[in-house]
Formats: C-alpha cells, sequence, structure tokens
C-alpha cells in the first residue's frame, strides 16, 4: 500500500502543508510512518480523515472535540446533538443582543435606557410573567368581570422567539412598568366597571362609537356636517353623560393603548389590531362641533 507525503495529503485535500502539520502535530492525523529521511507518511485514509476535519472545523467544533470523534471516542451523532444544544443557546442570545441593538437605534436611546431594554430582554419567563401580572394586578385587580379582558391583554412570548418578537416585547414591558400608562388604564378600567352597576347599565362606549361612526367614517361624511348629526345623536341616546362619554373615549384613544395592543400581537403572533383612533377622533370632532 502506497503511503502518502505531507506534501501529497494537502494536494488531495486541498488544505496548505502547513495546516496539515498542524493537524499532524497535534495527534489528529497521525503518520502511519516515516521515511528513512524522516518525514511523515500518511495512509490514504488520511484524506478522509481531514475531510471530515475541515468540516468540523469550519462547523465551529475545537479540536479536542474532532479528535474524540475522528478516533471514534465520540459518535458523531453525539457530537452534533451537544453543539446543536450549544448553538441554540448562542443563536438565542445573539437574537436578544440584535434586538436590543435594533430597538436602540430605532429609539435613539441613552446608555441607562439600553441597559433597561437589556434587562427587560433578559428576563427569565417567570420573570416577565411577574411583570405582567403586577400590572395587570394595578390596573385590573380590584374590580371584578375583568378576568377575560386582562388574560387578552397579557403577552406571552414563545420560547424561541423571533427578533421582531423580542423587539415588541421589550417596547411592551416597558409601557407595562410606565406609572402613567398603568394609572391611565386603571382609571379607563374604573369608568368601565362602573358603567356596569345595573343602576346606569350602558353598553361600552367605544363599542357604540365604533359600530355608530363607522359607517359614517368610512362614507368620509364631514364630522361637522349636518348629515353627522344623527349619528351623534343615535350614540347620545344610548350612552347619554356626554362629558362621561368624552373622557371614555379620549382615555380609549391613548396612543400608548393602542401601541400596546399592537405590540401584543406581534408578541403572541396575533392579526395585527384594527386601530380604533381615527373612528373615536372622528365621532369627538362631530361631538364638539354641537
Amino acid at each position: 500500500m502506497e503511503l502518502l507525503s505531507i506534501g501529497e495529503l494537502a494536494r488531495r485535500t486541498g488544505l496548505t502543508v502547513k495546516t496539515v502539520r498542524f493537524y499532524a502535530d497535534r495527534g489528529i492525523v497521525p503518520p502511519a510512518d516515516r521515511s528513512p529521511a524522516g518525514y511523515r507518511r500518511y495512509h490514504p485514509d488520511a484524506v478522509a480523515r481531514l475531510e471530515l476535519v475541515r468540516t468540523l472545523r469550519e462547523l465551529g467544533l475545537d479540536l479536542d472535540t474532532i479528535r474524540r470523534v475522528a478516533d471514534r471516542e465520540s459518535t458523531l451523532a453525539e457530537v452534533a446533538a451537544a453543539h446543536t444544544e450549544a448553538l441554540d443557546v448562542r443563536i438565542r442570545t445573539l437574537r436578544l443582543r440584535r434586538a436590543v441593538l435594533s430597538a436602540a437605534a430605532r429609539y435613539g436611546s441613552t446608555p441607562k435606557e439600553v441597559q433597561q431594554m437589556r434587562e427587560l430582554a433578559e428576563l427569565s419567563a417567570r420573570e416577565r410573567r411577574a411583570l405582567i401580572d403586577d400590572f395587570l394586578a394595578q390596573v385590573f385587580g380590584d374590580l371584578d368581570g375583568f378576568d377575560g379582558i386582562a388574560r387578552s391583554l397579557t403577552p406571552e412570548l414563545p420560547d424561541d422567539p423571533e427578533p421582531a418578537q423580542i423587539e415588541a416585547w421589550i417596547e411592551l414591558a416597558g409601557l407595562a412598568r410606565d406609572p402613567a400608562f398603568r394609572d391611565g388604564l386603571r382609571l379607563l378600567a374604573e369608568r368601565h366597571a362602573a358603567d356596569r352597576d345595573p343602576t346606569v347599565l350602558r353598553r361600552d362606549p367605544v363599542a357604540l362609537v365604533r359600530d355608530e361612526a363607522g359607517p359614517a367614517l368610512a362614507a368620509g361624511l364631514d364630522p361637522a356636517s349636518a348629515q353627522a348629526g344623527p349619528v351623534v345623536a343615535a350614540v347620545l341616546a344610548r350612552y347619554p353623560v356626554r362629558d362621561r362619554l368624552v373622557a371614555q373615549l379620549e382615555a380609549a384613544r391613548d396612543p400608548r393603548r393602542e401601541r400596546y395592543l399592537e405590540l401584543l400581537s406581534v408578541v403572541n403572533g396575533w392579526p395585527a389590531p384594527e386601530s380604533l383612533a381615527p373612528v373615536l377622533g372622528w365621532f369627538l370632532a362631530a361631538l364638539r362641533s354641537r
């Protein structure tokens, strides 16, 4: 059987002589013999061994692991499974970092804000849940009949989220921690709770305005026109407390509330919600023109 010189081995594998010698010096591709002059000679099987080594190196495996695989101390399947898990962890970490940097670039954040974003991105599932539970408890905690609404406002970040979901979570969590946003939602919830009093039962004003004013907005009707009068009258007939109605609609069209719902849909993988700001704005303009 003809043995190969280090130069011939390099030519057959496409590696440099220096690289082949490097692997040989570390015992990964040991020589089969030496020539009378002391030059290393390799078994033809070394070609396949070197090709395996090159492939595993390109996949990021360390030399000790490659040696174990080449020497059959560890099976390739075992090594591949272990490194797949390690890569999954690395990928998740890189996704988190990318999301934080992307958010920082988008919002022109300060170093302190970037640090806060990173902390939010790296929260465990339990810590995320605790943050949201605290947020929802402050908004709805002691009010009856809001369990379904609270569940509908709960983000559930997947175990392997997409970068867009991580970015959305970072912004959503920032809103959930914002005292002003919490207070605004709490006030809105308290007003809804009062409307549920059997002695003053009224329909949800937001849904009422959406249903009554939506067609007028879609038709391009001017809110200051006479044709808008019947729409206003229809709403006031169902919800006659004008000042309370205005307060509810203004609170409902808070841009932060709409943004929370948009972010929630991204985190949970839901369809994007319909914006109610245009129809609420149209009705408020129609109401104030009278």
